[in-house]
């Protein structure tokens, strides 16, 4: 009985490790290592709360994905009006934009480390290679499914293997997950950390992804455990990281200026090889990361715009291209000397933050309309936690655009 138990619950993975691996690209990985060799252990508690908002939020679009096979972004124009589903998809495009940015810094980075070739060259390699398979998988998300389950899984059995090595100080460990008061650098990176687990276009994506698993109302139960589990691994994910950072590099002063840096702190597991393997499993995050990002994106932006909502259609795809293409231009004009890529790295990832609000308002409001969502509507504890979604967001936007305002007046 529990084999077949077992059996059932690894059938019915998919979804929630598609969304997990879009949000742990480079940018998570950078941004947690950084944060880790900086900070130690006092963002902890960040990457928890952040991980409870994100499995709210997600939990509201996979109970709509199973009731109805219409798309979240058709509803909200049929109920809303059209112009709030294109806000939601110009946001969902923009959001991934700068994740993409990101993910092409990342593999250029993962590649240099492991090559010695210049890290500008390598997004013009990885993005057509992205588009091929965009264009010519006969069945992208399947093949995706597979791909994602096993990085996941392969970098999470990495990590914790690695933590047992290298023995934490836990009382510490504990102390990281109790909130602090905050310094104006520690909003940045805030807003980072934020950003590679409160990732609301992922989390709209989901109700696309559970419709294209084939999963109904009688399969409610088995989407929200998917989607919650692939929030939890994400976050597990993260904080092994910023545990094994704190651990291995802080007391060694190491700022993280590269992959090589990063993968430092797995040298006591993986010896000469860390540097590889760390640099093998950071180009895997950022190319899976790569084409599912740009496929939310792009898939979004053209369901808001009432053009399709499908890979198998035209303009899901040149949507999708056009944010591969566009995050490879700026991945390639940024790295031309314009500053330190680990940095931008993590500024890549708050920035996305700057679109996220209407993403945020527009699964609230139709988690919460009875006429669409009947007795699966949000109660009240989802309510609660949904606001204090939409607040911390709001504070986070208003100080990121602040800082922006000041960096360039």
């Amino acid at each position: 009985m529990k084999m077949k138990k077992l059996k059932d619950l690894f059938s019915s993975l998919g979804p929630g490790f598609i969304m997990a691996a879009v949000v742990l690209g480079p940018g998570s990985i950078t941004t947690a290592t950084k944060i880790g060799a900086t900070q130690g252990y006092a963002f902890l508690w960040v990457v928890v709360a952040a991980a409870v908002l994100m499995i709210v939020y997600t939990n509201m679009s996979t109970r709509f994905g199973v009731l109805h096979s219409e798309s979240i972004l058709g509803a909200i124009a049929k109920e809303y009006g059209r112009w709030f589903a294109i806000c939601i998809g110009v946001s969902s495009f923009l959001a991934a934009l700068c994740f993409q940015f990101g993910n092409n810094l990342g593999v250029g980075i993962g590649m240099e480390s492991v090559t010695g070739l210049d890290a500008e060259l390598w997004p013009f390699i990885f993005t057509p290679g992205a588009i091929v398979l965009i264009f010519f998988s006969k069945n992208l998300y399947k093949a995706l499914e597979k791909v994602m389950i096993s990085m996941v899984m392969v970098m999470i059995v990495t990590f914790v293997t690695n933590v047992i090595f290298i023995e934490p100080d836990m009382v510490a460990v504990m102390k990281g997950f109790v909130p602090h008061e905050l310094s104006a650098w520690d909003i940045d990176q805030l807003t980072a950390i934020v950003g590679t687990t409160f990732v609301l276009n992922g989390a709209l994506y989901q109700s696309y992804l559970v419709q294209n698993k084939g999963w109904g109302p009688a399969d409610m139960g088995k989407g929200i455990r998917d989607t919650n589990l692939g929030i939890i691994l994400l976050a597990i994910m993260s904080l092994l990281i910023i545990i094994t950072a704190a651990t291995v590099l802080k007391p060694l002063g190491i700022k993280v200026n590269s992959a090589a840096d990063m993968a430092i702190q797995l040298e006591l597991l993986l010896g000469n090889y860390a540097k590889y393997i760390f640099a093998f499993g950071f180009i895997a995050a950022a190319f899976s990361s790569l084409i599912v990002n740009a496929v939310i994106g792009g898939g979004l932006l053209s369901d808001g715009l009432g053009l399709g909502k499908s890979m198998d259609e035209r303009f899901p795809k040149l949507f999708t291209v056009l944010i591969l293409l566009g995050g490879m231009t700026i991945a390639s004009y940024v790295s031309k000397g314009l500053g330190d890529p680990v940095y931008l790295l993590i500024i890549a990832q708050a920035f996305s933050m700057l679109a996220v609000p209407a993403i945020a308002i527009g699964i609230f409001s139709i988690a919460n309309n009875a006429k669409v969502m009947d007795k699966y509507k949000n109660d009240w504890p989802q309510n609660v936690l949904g606001v204090v979604g939409l607040v911390i967001v709001a504070l986070l936007v208003y100080s990121m655009y602040h800082r922006i305002v000041d960096y360039f007046v």
